[in-house]
């Protein structure tokens, strides 16, 4: 076995028994190439990455191959997932130097860490017309032994392109108005498949956080056209086969227009986001559809996703017995072979079963019609469908869970479980779950007791072992869930939490022109300072840290964090008029800085049914720009939250305070009035 061995990372662990001489990114390997001046072969990757797992088994499993890799260069292994910051520099110089970026990403380096050429996916022999992987080794090891020049210009040009200390983009924050998210949405309408819902064509992505600024757009506007936009997507998404009909959750993306064949890998970052989105739907439309998909995803993750110690997996893979989306699939003989006549004619009709299938032979589950018209054609009401369905998918999971599990990337990392936790504190209060709430706060506390270290906040958590600097996103991501989970249980612990990291990020974190780095400023020192400003699949943590600041200076009456997030957000300016498709996180943060924040501080014991009438306002419909605090008695000084200073009960009743723009109303004290003066 290779050194990867001594990893956590199930990705790095999927390596260790390559014939390649591979190293971890570290000062070891590092220092080898700059010994023997050899360059680096660098190669990003993570586990439930379909493309890489195939290179893997073509290229890194073939001995010729590894040793024309061990002779010529050093060669270096990384998960993306755990080095955000190597990823982010190579997949800029790659996708610099090709047009087109993805994983398995393959880069080579100087000795020194700069790049000078570069790819995705190479076949083991030339295919797709793209040169085999041999060639590309051969080629670069030509170029670096004899021409050397032009290597070492290559890598100084690039270099010089990946620098982000000063971004000189941007403009007056003044353009943050109404116009410019009004003309955001025109953009997302022009390119919505009416059809099918979702934006643009193959491959679609679910995009969260687009859905989540329409959903803020149709608050704001009363457009019911943009919040068709939100609902039609979302109910194509669940009836496609990017959604697992049978154990919940969504799959990465689909490969067609119409959501039905998947890439069959599940993220955790993508089911928090959507979760979110159908919750909040279904808070503004109140269809049970939205509120049972988001029970589902929630449930799936449950079950399927949480670790012992109270933290959420990363991942699980596309692939199980070497071959995509088996785990998932059915054939007409295994379906016939589980359930009774009537089932079985209920589930060909309500998932399109033939026995030619719809995905190289076999049956990936979706729904072609809507449940009435699969009741009506099968002379059964609704209700009758629903109990059907919910026996049949009971024997469907339960042989399910006989086949070969796909593989289980089981890290714990602090961003992605910041957002679950956001998603699933909010549920807890939204849906009046109490196994959601003790949930949320079992993975609250696993964060808080075992990803900060000696006041340190921390990437990744694997069998006991915590490690790595965290992230921007880390720190973001993480007090958005702190956030929600003290909202839901007034556990000022959470809440004080969120201003150690908020002031940590200021701290450390902070760039000359706005905006932050995406790495502390005591962090390892790579060849630039990685600094994202885009929503990708998952918000920047520049978008993300504007958002949390604006609501921590509403709770706060800081300045510093309200302008902090200004200056952050001013450097999209320019970007979000030309392509708010990219920058869905931001968008919902400048509605918020646009919109302004409502402030409610309650006083009253949270188990009085008086209070929690006065609680359950903020929660009945959906109320993305407003934030709670609570307090059962009277406040007069030194509250730990500055939002609950000077709060008293009205005639001995429980009081509601509403303030806006640090200007606050007259208390009140009836459910009525607080929804008068939010709504």
């Amino acid at each position: 076995m290779n050194r990867l061995q001594y990893e956590t990372s199930p990705y790095l662990l999927q390596h260790k028994d390559n014939p390649v001489d591979w190293y971890p990114w570290g000062e070891e390997a590092l220092q080898k190439a700059r010994t023997e001046d050899k360059p680096i072969l660098l190669s990003v990757g993570y586990s439930a990455c379909h493309w890489c797992h195939v290179m893997a088994h073509e290229s890194f499993e073939h001995e010729p191959t590894a040793q024309m890799m061990n002779d010529w260069f050093v060669n270096i292994k990384v998960d993306r997932e755990e080095r955000p910051d190597i990823d982010d520099i190579y997949m800029q110089a790659v996708q610099a130097m090709t047009g087109r970026g993805g994983w398995p990403m393959t880069v080579f380096l100087l000795p020194d860490g700069r790049p000078f050429y570069g790819g995705t996916y190479f076949p083991l022999e030339p295919r797709y017309g793209m040169p085999s992987f041999r060639q590309v080794l051969a080629g670069v090891h030509d170029a670096y032994v004899n021409r050397r020049a032009d290597v070492e210009q290559s890598a100084a040009n690039l270099t010089q392109m990946l620098k982000r200390d000063v971004l000189n983009i941007g403009g007056d924050a003044s353009e943050f108005n109404h116009t410019l998210l009004d003309k955001a949405v025109e953009h997302f309408s022009r390119s919505f498949d009416k059809l099918y819902g979702g934006f643009g064509g193959a491959p679609k992505f679910p995009q969260p956080m687009n859905l989540e600024y329409l959903l803020r757009s149709y608050l704001r506007t009363g457009d019911e056209y943009t919040l068709h936009m939100v609902t039609h997507t979302l109910k194509k998404m669940a009836m496609g086969g990017i959604y697992d009909q049978i154990g919940g959750g969504f799959a990465r993306y689909s490969v067609d227009a119409i959501w039905l064949v998947p890439h069959f890998e599940k993220m955790l970052y993508d089911n928090a986001q959507l979760s979110r989105v159908y919750l909040h739907a279904w808070q503004i439309t109140k269809d049970d559809f939205s509120r049972t998909i988001a029970q589902d995803i929630y449930d799936y993750i449950l079950r399927e996703m949480t670790a012992p110690e109270g933290g959420f997996y990363s991942a699980t893979d596309a692939d199980s017995e070497g071959e995509e989306g088996k785990f998932f699939v059915w054939t007409v003989d295994e379906l016939t072979s589980l359930l009774d006549e009537d089932e079985y004619k209920i589930a060909v009709e309500y998932w399109g079963i033939s026995r030619s299938g719809n995905f190289e032979g076999k049956n990936i589950l979706y729904v072609p019609n809507e449940d009435e018209v699969v009741a009506d054609r099968l002379n059964l009401d609704v209700s009758q469908l629903h109990e059907y369905l919910s026996r049949i998918k009971d024997k469907l999971y339960a042989a399910r869970t006989h086949r070969v599990h796909p593989g289980l990337d089981d890290k714990i990392l602090t961003s992605w479980n910041g957002m679950m936790l956001a998603s699933l504190a909010e549920a807890a209060r939204v849906l009046q779950r109490e196994d959601y709430a003790q949930a949320a706060i079992r993975c609250g506390d696993f964060l808080l007791e075992n990803l900060i270290q000696d006041g340190r906040l921390l990437r990744t958590y694997k069998n006991g072992q915590s490690k790595y600097n965290a992230y921007l996103e880390d720190y973001a991501n993480l007090i958005d869930g702190l956030l929600e989970l003290y909202q839901t249980t007034f556990d000022e612990r959470y809440f004080a939490a969120t201003i150690q990291l908020a002031d940590d990020v200021l701290a450390h974190f902070t760039a000359a022109d706005g905006g932050f780095y995406d790495t502390r400023d005591d962090h390892e020192q790579l060849i630039v300072r990685p600094r994202n400003l885009q929503d990708n699949a998952v918000p920047s943590g520049n978008s993300m840290m504007a958002k949390q600041l604006l609501r921590l200076a509403a709770y706060t009456g800081n300045l510093n964090y309200n302008e902090a997030a200004r200056l952050g957000l001013q450097l999209l300016t320019e970007a979000l008029k030309q392509y708010p498709q990219a920058f869905g996180e931001a968008l919902n943060a400048v509605d918020m800085l646009v919109q302004g924040v409502d402030e409610i501080a309650i006083i009253g014991d949270p188990d009085q049914d008086t209070t929690q009438a006065l609680m359950a306002v903020m929660t009945e419909t959906y109320c993305p720009n407003a934030i709670l605090a609570l307090s059962p008695v009277n406040v007069v000084d030194g509250a730990v939250i500055p939002l609950l200073n000077g709060r008293i009960q009205q005639n001995g009743q429980p009081t509601a305070y509403v303030c806006r723009n640090f200007t606050c109303q007259m208390p009140v004290t009836s459910p009525d009035d607080l929804r008068r003066l939010l709504h």
